[in-house]
């Protein structure tokens, strides 16, 4: 890779932390869009396991560390086969792992409540305080 190449590179990756430690960090209200992109239930039972997506938004609202969203990803594979859809939940569970990373710009992604990019970590004492607060805990 040539010099140059490699001092562009990392002058763009330096930009890029320095903006997202030095940008406010102000939480949005907490919205859920149910299962995103996928049905809340099924043709029978058209919000069969939509508690479990939702409370499965609330933990991508807030984001935290890698750890807790593993914890959350099967918390909702579990929730939906306990409703009676073991096999959906295994997709569902494919589905988070792969399109919920923090690193994707998306509305559904991991700590979709903060100002995009908001990487993987503990949560602070500041941005716990302001979870609280707009959730009512």
């Amino acid at each position: 890779m040539p010099y140059r190449l490699v001092i562009k590179l990392t002058i763009v990756f330096l930009l890029m932390l320095t903006a997202n430690v030095a940008r406010a960090t102000t939480l949005a209200p907490f919205s859920s869009d149910g299962c995103s992109a996928f049905p809340n239930g099924t043709f029978e039972q058209g919000e069969l396991w939509l508690a479990c997506c939702q409370k499965h938004d609330f933990d991508y609202w807030k984001g935290g560390t890698f750890d807790e969203r593993l914890a959350s990803d099967k918390a909702l594979r579990a929730c939906v086969a306990q409703v009676g859809q073991p096999q959906i939940a295994l997709l569902m569970l494919a589905g988070v792992r792969v399109g919920g990373t923090p690193y994707l710009p998306t509305q559904f992604r991991w700590g979709y409540g903060w100002p995009y990019p908001k990487d993987y970590g503990e949560l602070t004492e500041d941005e716990l305080k302001q979870v609280k607060q707009l959730s009512g805990q």
